[in-house]
């Protein structure tokens, strides 16, 4: 999916290039950034799109997007954060898994980020901000249960007796004291857990001057601490095993059922048994298991796809009444494990597999092959010569830009842009056959400078001596790159000019025009590639005998753009010149 950025919320831009957390709540209707010092309060009443970015010890950067809905949150604001989520995805280049989290039903992955625990207050954008601290009023009486011995779950519950039991542990705040009531049957994990959620509310709602109480369940009236917990509940007396719960929704394990979702519309996919084949790229579908639902979007479907698909799971479950199945959305080629698991097959690796014969020896021989300066530690010569390879395509990309002896970092909506006068540093990852595997790369754009072609070289071989030279390192050249390049971008763009501080020093030297692309101006574009996992975009002079009828076109005049397709086109070139069109421009044109 190739995205133009006035298609996304400038809220998120440059979002997710380092390790940790980013919040964002929902404010009429918009992404607002959460300062970092309100991370974890959250509000009953409001909306929040969470972003965790997790660096790896390669390098690379992973992304899970939580959108966290409270129980007073109304149903647009809540549709609100499940759209936005789409677009967030869509800025750090569509490979993060995205989730639904229900106040009270969280997962524990969300659950993790914020310890020791998470415990909403009333309040919301829509009461105006109106949240009075709890320690400015009368204080009132809470009864909160917890359960889980990694992260925990902590739901406020009736203040009343019929409330307890002997499973779980329960935290009963009063304005002078805190007590923690352990059951019975609760773990020692489950009881130092909650003794963590304790201390947090002391030092969270009472400034940390309040006294904190240990009860044990089944301790008599002869235990002070005892005589006043239960002196709450009017005295003290048996506790009823507990009934099951009402309300919980039952579901099948086994069951499940898929449904397509294309052209706005959802219908049932009828079939016996999951199998991977069922899943078109081009489309959406539905995978209903009951507890979750999960949200499977095709490579090459569009971002108002996959917004629409989006707005259709949410309207789904509150049509259904089912508050408590998590949404789990998750882009083509970046599937979980989980998902994975409910077909009957999956492939190993998708249709664009990794071809290693000996780890990185194999990658090294296939890129040389290519005719490709290749330097790097090899295990091993190949044994054999394979008919065809390929890399795998859901790796993790990081891309700098050489500039100034350094190199910068782009962002994930911009590492498919290239200048041909400037020189970049790429390091992908990706899964190999028993380990992961790491390519660093050097590309160099065909009016590149031999000071910035150095200190890339140079810059790159400290990244391998980093990595403990594990990576394969390889040089590519602007119009001599092989289709494993391609394939890494999928969808990539070379621009005229350059940006680098040392372009743009040569350049005003030699007193050479700056033709360095500007939106503004007057841009023409070669459309070319096999497919929407290979397609390039590469700007040519702007002169009629640039026109080949072999190829499609794109031509942008300020704001107004024209498409122009040769006669010896394909409809494949076409649809591939429509996808290009996200990327460049899309507003008025003009087939």
């Amino acid at each position: 999916m190739s995205v133009s950025m006035k298609d996304l919320d400038p809220a998120f831009r440059g979002s997710g290039q380092k390790d940790g957390l980013e919040i964002w709540r929902i404010e009429n209707f918009k992404p607002i950034p959460a300062p970092a010092s309100s991370y974890g309060k959250f509000f009953m009443g409001d909306s929040y799109i969470i972003l965790k970015t997790t660096a790896l010890k390669n390098g690379s950067l992973r992304h899970d997007i939580h959108y966290w809905i409270g129980k007073d949150t109304s149903q647009d604001e809540a549709g609100t954060a499940a759209i936005l989520t789409v677009e967030l995805d869509a800025a750090l280049g569509g490979r993060a898994v995205q989730y639904r989290e229900i106040q009270g039903n969280e997962t524990e992955k969300f659950l993790s980020y914020f310890r020791p625990c998470i415990m909403p207050q009333p309040g919301g954008v829509a009461s105006g901000f109106n949240h009075v601290e709890v320690n400015e009023q009368d204080y009132k009486t809470h009864l909160y249960v917890c359960h889980g011995k990694h992260v925990v779950h902590v739901n406020e519950v009736p203040f009343a007796r019929s409330s307890l039991n002997h499973d779980d542990i329960f935290i009963l705040d009063t304005k002078s004291k805190i007590f923690q009531f352990s059951g019975s049957n609760s773990s020692i994990q489950e009881r130092a857990k909650a003794l963590e959620v304790v201390q947090y509310i002391k030092d969270t709602f009472h400034e940390g001057k309040c006294e904190i109480a240990s009860v044990e369940d089944g301790r008599m009236m002869a235990d002070a601490e005892a005589g006043e917990f239960w002196g709450f509940f009017g005295g003290f007396a048996p506790l009823p095993r507990r009934a099951p719960a009402e309300g919980n929704e039952k579901h099948d394990e086994t069951a499940f059922k898929l449904l397509c979702f294309d052209q706005g519309k959802l219908e049932p996919v009828d079939c016996q048994s999951l199998a991977h084949e069922l899943l078109e790229t081009n489309k959406c579908y539905f995978l209903d298991c009951g507890a979750e639902l999960y949200v499977w979007m095709g490579r090459i479907t569009s971002l108002m796809e996959r917004k629409g698909a989006s707005e259709a799971a949410e309207k789904l479950l509150s049509d259904s009444n089912r508050t408590r199945t998590h949404i789990i959305k998750v882009i083509e080629g970046f599937e979980t494990v989980t998902f994975k698991s409910k077909f009957k097959e999956w492939p190993q690796t998708p249709e664009l597999k990794l071809s290693s014969e000996d780890g990185r020896g194999k990658v090294a021989a296939l890129l040389k092959r290519q005719g490709l300066n290749v330097k790097g530690l090899m295990k091993a010569a190949p044994t054999q010569e394979e008919p065809q390879s390929y890399i795998d395509s859901t790796g993790n990309l990081q891309v700098w830009r050489v500039n100034d002896k350094d190199k910068v970092q782009l962002s994930p909506s911009d590492q498919s842009k290239f200048y041909t006068g400037d020189c970049y540093i790429f390091q992908y990852t990706y899964p190999g056959d028993d380990k992961e595997e790491c390519l660093i790369g050097t590309w160099f754009g065909k009016k590149s400078i031999e000071e910035d072609r150095v200190i890339a070289v140079s810059l790159a071989s400290k990244m391998v001596e980093s990595a403990k030279f594990q990576a394969v390192q390889a040089r590519f050249y602007e119009g001599k790159e092989p289709i494993q390049f391609f394939v890494i971008f999928q969808s990539f763009q070379v621009f005229k000019g350059g940006l680098s501080s040392g372009y743009k020093r040569f350049i005003a030297e030699n007193g050479i025009d700056d033709e360095s692309y500007s939106e503004d101006g007057l841009a023409l574009f070669r459309i070319q590639g096999s497919g929407p996992e290979n397609m390039q975009a590469i700007q040519v002079e702007p002169v009629a005998s640039s026109l080949n009828s072999s190829y499609c076109y794109i031509l942008h005049n300020g704001n107004t753009v024209f498409t122009w397709a040769g006669n010896l086109t394909t409809a494949l070139d076409q649809e591939l010149m429509e996808r290009q069109l996200d990327v460049i421009k899309v507003w008025n044109y003009r087939p």
